[in-house]
Order: C-alpha cells, then sequence, then structure tokens
C-alpha cells in the first residue's frame, strides 16, 4: 500500500483547520501531519515536516499566504501547494499563482471534491479554472510569447498541450511513450524557449494560444 499524503494545513482561523483535519484524517491515503495559524508558522512547520501538499489561505494576519509561498521557493521546498480561498477572494488567486501555487479551490468545495484536489497536485497536475486563467498571463505577456511558439518542435507542442491538460510528467511519458527523463528535458525546453518560469505558465500559455482541445 502506497504511503499516505503528508497534508500541513496553515489556515488563521482554528474552527477552518479542525474542520479540515476531521475530514481529511477519515481519508485512507491523506495524513495530516500538522497545522500552522499563519505564513511564518506555516513556513517553518513545512521545512520541519516536509508535507507533501499544504493547504494555505492566502489572508492571514502577519505572513499572507502569498509571501510563504515566496518564502517555500526561495528554500527549495518542493511541497505542492493548494490555496484555499473564500469566493469573494478571487483577485488573490493569481498573486498566489504567480508565487508558486499549484492551484486552488474555494472554502465551501465540496469534501469529496477537495480530497481529490489533493491527489491531484501530489499526482503533479495544475488546478486552474477558466476565470483566473485568462487573467493570469496577461495579454502583454501573451504578446511576448506570441512570435516564440514558432521555435518549438512537434514533439515539444505535444508536451506542451498535454501539460495545459494537467497531465503529470508521468502521464506525459506514458500517452507519448517516451521516458520520464526525457519528458522532463522536453518541458525544461519549452520553459526556456518561451521564457516561462514553470508549468502553471506553460499550462496557461498554452491555453492562450489555443493548444488544448
Amino acid at each position: 500500500m502506497a504511503e499516505p499524503i503528508r497534508v500541513l494545513l496553515v489556515d488563521d482561523h482554528q474552527v477552518v483547520r479542525r474542520g479540515l483535519r476531521t475530514f481529511l484524517e477519515v481519508q485512507d491515503d491523506i495524513e495530516v501531519v500538522g497545522e500552522a495559524a499563519d505564513g511564518a508558522e506555516g513556513v517553518a512547520r513545512a521545512e520541519e515536516l516536509r508535507p507533501a501538499v499544504i493547504l494555505m489561505d492566502v489572508l492571514m494576519p502577519g505572513t499572507d499566504g502569498i509571501e510563504a509561498l515566496r518564502r517555500l521557493r526561495e528554500l527549495g521546498n518542493p511541497a505542492r501547494v493548494l490555496i484555499v480561498t473564500s469566493f469573494t477572494e478571487r483577485r488573490t488567486v493569481v498573486p498566489a499563482l504567480r508565487a508558486g501555487a499549484a492551484g486552488y479551490v474555494y472554502k465551501d468545495v465540496d469534501p469529496d471534491a477537495l480530497a481529490a484536489a489533493i491527489r491531484s497536485v501530489h499526482a503533479g497536475h495544475i488546478l486552474l479554472q477558466p476565470e483566473v486563467a485568462d487573467a493570469l498571463l496577461t495579454q502583454e505577456e501573451a504578446n511576448s510569447g506570441q512570435g516564440r511558439g514558432g521555435s518549438l518542435t512537434e514533439r515539444e507542442r505535444e508536451v506542451l498541450g498535454l501539460i495545459a491538460d494537467g497531465r503529470s510528467n508521468r502521464e506525459i511519458a506514458r500517452a507519448l511513450v517516451l521516458s520520464e527523463k526525457t519528458v522532463k528535458t522536453h518541458v525544461s525546453n519549452i520553459l526556456m524557449k518561451l521564457d516561462l518560469a514553470d508549468r502553471t505558465q506553460a499550462a496557461l500559455w498554452a491555453v492562450r494560444h489555443g493548444m488544448t482541445d
């Protein structure tokens, strides 16, 4: 049996953390390894506990979720961060994704959908919704990369399309009958050629330029 997904909860509301823990602890494949009440504590706990996935609130006193994301990236912490936000805080999602979040869910998400989201980001997928996908890449960014798309090889375009579909490197390798090492090389080349920082930006670039089904 596979090891459970280690999850850290970061939210300044104890009742929210308690509710999340209560639900997640009944999942056979998910283990809540710790909690934190603000971003600074969340970063410290992430370094200490090394969770696979972090559920992170955005608006918190002191160090907020976005600053915590930046610190985690600077530290090279490999945890996948899933932003948990309210519908009224949608404007905070774009900065969070730019700072390195793997996706987001709303606080009123169905419990089963939350568990599915945790499994998805843990598998290397990116959770994006239409209302922020367009906003994350500004028109200026889209235009700056427009001409670079022609420098991609046919194989790189195939890989990029699968990234936009939310596929992990392992899934891309299976779909294209390649090794994971080869897929990683293609992903690195794509980011370099399009002058993009990460897979999230690559996925959005592909969506913006019609490279998805």
